[in-house]
């Protein structure tokens, strides 16, 4: 098949056995941003069920594909892009959306909270992401910060549920020299319970092996499945890309 999934999910297999945790399971988040529709339709033919998406209005559109709705109907969508106040509507809209991994603050919270509950029962899945390295060009809030939005979230969110935390690792790091820093920090952020009682999603295509093994439960590989983007996908409802109805 085009798409590299078996080999993927034998080598997270093989890094479970060497978990730090002896962890039996880490899910795989196949991130499908500007791939078409029928590579995801491909992956999910093979078994895969969690799909990324790093861009709301990408996500949105793909959730409601009447393509993906009948081949996919047990699609399970990560958001993991960063969050933008004026698209959380459209966010919490989004079909079977399965999680949020990118919440860095109490507005964003509280908006998505009150959006999700609107029309739905269950809670919604969210993380709390991380900026472990400090590099101002990435979102997520302060390590030190972790304690205060989560017990914020849980005290005035009931339309959410905090999962776990999120991190990416800094780029450049040989992760033949050791540890990465990023992902043994994040680690020891559990606001005070049982790491066996929080996700961690940290890893990619290029380190998702170390973090599994330093404890990852959510690891988002796009590239190692998938291959290089070779297109842009184009939104439906961006009329003027391709003169198509909206949404």
């Amino acid at each position: 098949m085009p798409i590299n999934l078996p080999h993927i999910l034998h080598q997270i297999e093989e890094a479970c056995k060497a978990s730090s945790s002896n962890q039996k399971l880490c899910r795989l988040v196949a991130v499908s941003k500007e791939k078409p529709i029928k590579s995801i339709i491909e992956a999910y033919n093979f078994g895969q069920r969690h799909f990324g998406e790093n861009k709301i209005v990408h996500l949105y559109d793909k959730s409601y594909s009447p393509e993906l709705i009948k081949s996919c109907p047990d699609i399970k969508w990560h958001f993991i892009g960063r969050i933008q106040s004026n698209k959380i509507k459209k966010l919490a809209g989004v079909n079977n959306l399965h999680m949020v991994e990118t919440v860095d603050s109490m507005d964003h919270a509280e908006i998505l909270n009150l959006s999700w509950g609107l029309n739905h029962q269950i809670p919604l899945n969210i993380m709390i992401q991380v900026n472990t390295s400090g590099e101002p060009q990435k979102s997520g809030i302060k390590p030190t910060e972790v304690n205060n939005l989560y017990n914020q979230i849980e005290a005035k969110c009931p339309h959410l549920k905090v999962v776990g935390l999120m991190c990416i690792g800094k780029e450049g790091v040989d992760i033949n020299s050791g540890p990465n820093p990023d992902f043994v920090r994040v680690t020891g952020l559990f606001f005070g319970k049982s790491p066996l009682d929080f996700e961690l999603s940290m890893g990619m295509s290029h380190d998702f092996e170390q973090a599994i093994r330093l404890g990852s439960t959510n690891v988002r590989i796009g590239t190692a499945i998938f291959g290089q983007r070779d297109s842009k996908y184009v939104p439906r409802q961006d009329t003027s890309a391709n003169n198509q109805t909206p949404i």
